[in-house]
């Protein structure tokens, strides 16, 4: 059996690391089966993942105890995680579920190396199609009076089912800044994005009223900052005159289930790193 975990780590650039990390994970006994470094010179910072096979399970706690050391000397941000273990997700819907849909199949087909603990909607629209899939659905509704409690529950759902990524496929709601400080760093969101952006309600009417020649999504984590996350993920198609608000719909929902779909992979596959308001996305 196999003993495959991921390195994933960000320092100050120096001469060195890249030999000092390959001599202690060989000097464990381990082999790398794949790394992917970049050093930023706007920042000076340096970034690397590290994908490698343990000797033995047991070996990990000694690892750990000797990087630790390392990291200590080269003042590095690091995490070892099991490249094997599924990812537990709470996915967080409103009334559009194309997004939604996507990932329920992917995680199904096991094509995501995920497992989709929870459903959780504002509205009902969704139950039918979670419980087709076995997963747990709820019923979260939420109004300015009760936005606090709301939220609540959606962090007691997190820390109950030991969720690792929370996934707002289309959820039209804000989080409030409490919320997104619960979940720093693990929570993504999904959205349209034009140039120029239209906001507000029915944001493609919008885009075909003005003419837009791109559409298109993105994906960052999420921050309370509105749509301002560091960015992970994104994509266009470009559209034409002959095109209906409809077809821009049907397009753009097709764009948005394949980006949040790719975030999400690099986000429990650790390829993605914060480089202060960016991201280095290791492929």
């Amino acid at each position: 059996m196999r003993h495959e975990h991921i390195l994933a780590l960000s320092c100050p650039d120096r001469t060195g690391i890249v030999y000092r990390v390959t001599g202690l994970l060989f000097g464990q006994g381990c082999n790398i089966l794949d790394a992917q470094q970049y050093g930023d010179e706007e920042t000076g910072r340096f970034f690397l993942r590290v994908h490698f096979d343990l000797p033995a399970a047991d070996a990990l706690p000694a690892l750990h105890e000797r990087f630790g050391t390392l990291a200590d000397e080269f003042g590095m941000d690091w995490q070892v995680h099991d490249a094997r273990r599924r990812a537990r997700l709470l996915v967080l819907v409103s009334r559009q579920g194309h997004c939604l849909n996507d990932l329920l199949f992917r995680a199904h087909s096991r094509q995501l190396r995920v497992d989709i603990a929870a459903v959780a909607s504002n509205h009902e629209d969704f139950a039918a199609l979670s419980a087709s899939y076995g997963v747990p659905f709820l019923h979260l509704p939420v109004e300015a009076s009760s936005r606090a409690a709301q939220e609540a529950s959606i962090i007691d759902l997190v820390e109950r089912e030991r969720i690792d990524l929370v996934v707002l496929a289309r959820y039209m709601q804000i989080l409030s800044p409490r919320l997104c400080q619960a979940l720093a760093g693990r929570a993504i969101n999904i959205h349209h994005s034009f140039l120029p952006s239209f906001k507000g309600a029915q944001p493609y009417h919008q885009a075909h009223a003005r003419g837009v020649k791109i559409i298109g999504a993105t994906a960052h984590y999420v921050t309370p900052d509105l749509d301002e996350g560091p960015i992970i993920e994104q994509d266009i198609a470009r559209v034409d005159h002959a095109m209906t608000p409809r077809d821009l719909v049907r397009v753009g929902s097709d764009i948005e289930s394949q980006v949040l779909a790719r975030a999400v992979r690099r986000h429990v596959e650790h390829r993605i790193l914060l480089n202060g308001h960016k991201t280095v996305v290791f492929r």
